[in-house]
């Protein structure tokens, strides 16, 4: 009895670990869609458009339901959970490297179908016909001075509302229920937006405040989109005024559109064709800020000129805005630039990080076919470089 105990010991340590034959089925299903997504014509627009939607109409509207980012408590679980398990099998190394594997396996596999292939499909430029071009100098600066006229404008309207003049350290935090009012409102923008690019319309998830958004400042991020959970998170501790367009940004990724400058622009024209004053006054400030930074590169005369053109709320919002990333400065934020960077490069933005910036293209395309002088009165487009 003894030695036949023996062999079927020594069979079942000779056996391979299911979690091994699991891990592998999903690493090479992750392989395959995306070396479909990645080599195949039309694979990754018809996933985006054929079964992402399901994804976000089940398991985003479920986990929607929760008035709380469930990705980070289920980070904070799955950490505890790993170290018990660390404890309690540290000596069976087989199988702690054959859970990890499974596990590592699992979550390549959902981000591949929650989040990789839809790189891969059209870019919004595609389906909204906008012109994307080279632009002349004096297109950028026309637009620069359409957004500071925007800027002012919305200001005064809210100034007529409320006394507040610009952010501070003192300003107090947003509470939670303007919070919540921020999500509804950037609902209710995107699905407005969804009229006119029909690619956008339909459901969109609860938007959620990480409640340890520190997590986020001491990366230098605003808001990350959760493929696992399928859920648009924003940093609740970041400058107002961003607040709005990150909210905006996050959800396009959930219809989605993966690419950061596409998601900027999306985020963008869902705010300033909001009805809501704040959402309109950070969309403008934030496309004055990617389009001033490009103006600025090339002429910092026009860059100071139109600076000085913008009203006291907006000059202290964007220093408060430059106070509070530079005191996140250092090692974390670099290493975590350095992630992204390199994230993106292997989702084939060969510009990595830098991809935000080219959201500046889509507003002068934009800009050129529906906002400029000459566009509204149907007369030629001045500054077109042929």
């Amino acid at each position: 009895h003894k030695l036949q105990s023996d062999k079927t010991i020594t069979k079942r340590r000779r056996r391979i670990p299911r979690t091994f034959i699991a891990g592998t089925a999903m690493l090479l299903s992750t392989g395959l869609l995306q070396l479909s997504a990645r080599g195949c014509p039309g694979f990754g627009q018809w996933y985006a458009v054929r079964i992402y939607p399901l994804i976000t109409g089940t398991l985003g509207r479920f986990i929607g339901l929760f008035p709380f980012s469930v990705v980070e408590f289920g980070l904070y679980g799955l950490i505890l959970l790993c170290l018990v398990f660390l404890a309690r099998n540290f000596r069976r190394p087989l199988k702690l490297l054959g859970s990890a594997f499974c596990l590592v396996s699992a979550l390549a596999l959902v981000f591949t179908l929650n989040c990789g292939i839809n790189y891969y499909r059209l870019p919004f430029s595609a389906h909204s016909g906008l012109e994307i071009r080279k632009s002349s100098a004096e297109e950028l600066y026309s637009l620069c001075g359409y957004l500071v006229d925007q800027i002012n404008r919305t200001e005064e309207k809210m100034s007529v509302l409320s006394p507040y003049e610009g952010q501070t350290a003192e300003t107090p935090p947003p509470t939670f229920g303007m919070l919540n009012s921020y999500g509804a409102e950037a609902r209710a923008a995107m699905e407005g937006l969804g009229e006119e690019f029909p690619e956008l319309g339909g459901f969109y998830p609860r938007p959620k405040a990480l409640l340890v958004s520190r997590i986020l400042s001491v990366q230098q991020l605003c808001g990350i989109y959760s493929p696992f959970t399928v859920e648009a998170n924003y940093n609740r501790e970041m400058p107002r005024y961003n607040i709005p367009h990150t909210i905006c940004h996050e959800l396009s990724h959930l219809k989605g559109f993966m690419r950061e400058d596409e998601a900027n622009f999306i985020g963008y024209m869902a705010c300033i064709g909001s009805d809501d004053l704040q959402f309109r006054y950070s969309g403008y400030l934030t496309g004055w800020v990617y389009a001033g930074n490009a103006l600025a590169k090339i002429d910092m005369d026009a860059y100071i000129e139109l600076h000085k053109k913008l009203p006291p709320q907006a000059v202290v919002d964007l220093a408060y805005n430059n106070a509070f990333w530079d005191h996140f400065d250092g090692k974390v934020a670099e290493a975590s630039t350095r992630v992204n960077d390199t994230y993106l490069k292997m989702q084939s933005q060969t510009d990595g990080v830098k991809s935000y910036g080219r959201m500046v293209d889509l507003m002068l395309a934009y800009y050129r076919e529906e906002l400029s002088p000459q566009a509204q009165e149907g007369g030629p487009q001045a500054g077109t470089i042929n």
